[in-house]
């Protein structure tokens, strides 16, 4: 599809599945807020934060294609790059970076804002850029077709999976947040498998040929 193999679409989709599964400030806002003012007030935080992982996506899209047909031998060099990111975001996760899983309540606040908030909480996030960033190159094979296509195709795929991980967060939020509150361990139990998964997916993908899949 669009000079994707189905190896490499089902390779991407764990990939996605493993960031939204990820805790972090969005799982933070998004149960904090269903806590404070309902599901509704969740669902339309979701739809904010798909708005901004969406814009992340398309700029990734479009950034990575611009660049690749003003530099074509730049493709080896942001595929690296984007491998070393992985590197670090694995140990940052196992690290943990100082996070700790607390609800905060929120101020209730109308639905335009609920959406404002939560858009610009994944807009802000200059993680979510370079993930986009440094996963795109692993998957994208210019030889196999236009990158730009191929590029938004697998954005589709991440702003899907994230939503549909947002949808579940938002669902079962309060039993969420009690079974996070009696369980720390698991965190870092979380921390320790996600983090070696990007690090055996970022190794993997450095050292894999450009069309070895293909």
């Amino acid at each position: 599809m669009l000079g994707l193999t189905t190896d490499k679409l089902a390779l991407f989709t764990l990939a996605s599945l493993m960031l939204a599964a990820t805790p972090g400030p969005v799982w933070l806002y998004l149960i904090s807020r269903t806590l404070t003012q309902g599901r509704r007030a969740g669902y339309f935080s979701m739809f904010g934060v798909a708005a901004g992982l969406s814009m992340h996506a398309i700029f990734a899209a479009f950034g990575l294609t611009v660049v690749l047909l003003a530099v074509p031998f730049a493709f080896d060099a942001i595929k690296l790059a984007g491998a070393a990111y992985l590197l670090w975001l694995a140990y940052a996760t196992v690290r943990g970076a100082g996070f700790t899983f607390a609800p905060q309540p929120l101020e209730p606040v109308r639905d335009r804002v609920l959406l404002r908030q939560a858009f610009v909480a994944a807009v802000v996030n200059p993680k979510v850029a370079v993930f986009y960033l440094s996963l795109f190159p692993q998957f994208v094979d210019p030889a196999s077709g236009p990158v730009l296509q191929q590029s938004l195709l697998l954005a589709a795929i991440q702003v899907s999976t994230a939503a549909l991980m947002d949808i579940s967060l938002v669902t079962v939020a309060g039993l969420l947040a009690a079974w996070f509150a009696r369980r720390p361990l698991w965190l870092q139990l979380q921390r320790w498998f996600l983090g070696s998964a990007f690090g055996v997916l970022a190794v993997w993908l450095a050292l894999t040929p450009r069309h070895s899949a293909n």
